[in-house]
């Protein structure tokens, strides 16, 4: 059985940083795809960033150069660290893992319980 355990959100001020984390279990691959959605209330869901099977990134253009995602040695937790947050990129953070598809935007087969992110200005 699959489990994404997900730790890291909070609240900050606007330009302060937090990093969010991302432990998968249960999958056969040793180095998963991973990475992170978002959706604020009213908003559709927005792929945030994604590391794959074979450290290729992604970033949605809204977080280039703010946001990066990396794992650990274990290749079975990511982390994405936010930098220099602005309130608009307050919303709730879900974790996913094992793309599904050759769609664009990627999804994930699978789906951690979310993390809230505020930030205030």
């Amino acid at each position: 059985q699959v489990h994404l355990v997900e730790s890291g959100g909070g609240s900050v001020e606007a330009g302060g940083s937090l990093t969010l984390s991302c432990t998968a279990s249960g999958l056969t691959s040793d180095a998963p795809d991973m990475g992170w959605y978002r959706q604020a209330p009213g908003d559709e869901c927005e792929l945030v960033s994604t590391i794959g099977s074979d450290g290729s990134t992604y970033y949605a253009d809204s977080v280039k150069g703010r946001f990066a995602i990396s794992r650990d040695g274990t290749k079975k937790t990511a982390f994405l660290q936010m930098n220099n947050l602005k309130p608009e990129h307050a919303s709730v953070y879900y974790c996913g893992a094992h793309f599904v598809g050759d769609g664009s935007p990627r999804e994930f087969a699978y789906w951690g319980q979310g993390t809230q992110v505020t930030v205030s200005s």
